[in-house]
C-alpha cells in the first residue's frame, strides 16, 4: 500500500526495493520469507532490488552500517529519501528519521496515520493479496500462520490485535495485487517455532513435490 500511494504522487518516482536479509538463512530478517520469494515478488513489480545481509541477531550498529552502505549507493545516484510503512508507531517514526538524517537522507511515511482498520479493509477492496507469514505466540494462535489475509481473518483476530499488525502482532508477504505484473505463486508449508514465533515457510508453487 506504501509502494502505491507513492505511485500515485507522479512527482515520486521509486528508485527500488531495499530488505535486509539474515546471514546463513537466505530469508528476509522477521518475516522469514525466503529470498528466492522477494525476487519474485520484485520482478512481477518491475522494481530493481537491493538485499542488505546482516547477521543474526545483529546488533544495531551492524545493522546501520551496513543499511548506511547500502544507501550510499542509492545516494550517488542522487536519491534522498527512503520510504517506510510505518502506521503510528512515534518512536520507530523518530528513529528512521533521525538515523537517516545523519547519513543526509530524509524518511517519508506514506500511510502514516492510517486508520487501520480502514486501511486494512481498502487492500482487500484493492484486490490485494497476502498471506500471513508469522505470528507472535505470545498474541497469535499458530493457526493463524500461513492464513490469507482476507476478511475472514480480520473477523476472527481477538480483540485488541491490530488489524495491520502495527504493534508486531504478525507479518505478512504480498503476492499479488493491482501494481503487480503477474502474481507470485505461494503455498504454505512447515509451521515452525522459533523464538516466541510461529513461522510458515513459504514455497514457491513451483517447488510442490511430484504425487
Amino acid at each position: 500500500m506504501a509502494l502505491t500511494r507513492i505511485s500515485e504522487n507522479r512527482a515520486q518516482l521509486v528508485a527500488g526495493l531495499l530488505s535486509t536479509v539474515t546471514e546463513g538463512f537466505e530469508r528476509v530478517s522477521m518475516h522469514g520469507v525466503r529470498v528466492a520469494l522477494l525476487e519474485q515478488q520484485a520482478a512481477a513489480l518491475i522494481l530493481p532490488l537491493r538485499l542488505v545481509y546482516i547477521p543474526p541477531n545483529a546488533t544495531n550498529e551492524v545493522y546501520e552500517s551496513r543499511m548506511a552502505e547500502a544507501l550510499g549507493d542509492f545516494q550517488r545516484q542522487g536519491i534522498s529519501e527512503v520510504a517506510f510503512g510505518d502506521l503510528f508507531l512515534a518512536d520507530i517514526r523518530e528513529y528512521r528519521e533521525r538515523w537517516l538524517r545523519r547519513i543526509g537522507m530524509r524518511a517519508i511515511f506514506p500511510l502514516w496515520q492510517r486508520d487501520t482498520a480502514q486501511l486494512a479493509q481498502s487492500f482487500i477492496d484493492q484486490q490485494f493479496r497476502a498471506v500471513i507469514t508469522c505470528v507472535d505466540a505470545r498474541i497469535l494462535d499458530r493457526s493463524f500462520a500461513g492464513r490469507l489475509y482476507d476478511r475472514r481473518l480480520l473477523r476472527d483476530l481477538p480483540a485488541g490485535v491490530d488489524p495491520c499488525g502495527e504493534n508486531g502482532e504478525f507479518h505478512t508477504f504480498v503476492f499479488d495485487g493491482p501494481n503487480f505484473r503477474r502474481p507470485v505463486r505461494v503455498r504454505p508449508g512447515e509451521i515452525v517455532l522459533r523464538d516466541s514465533w510461529h513461522f510458515c515457510d513459504l514455497l514457491p508453487e513451483e517447488d510442490r513435490p511430484p504425487p
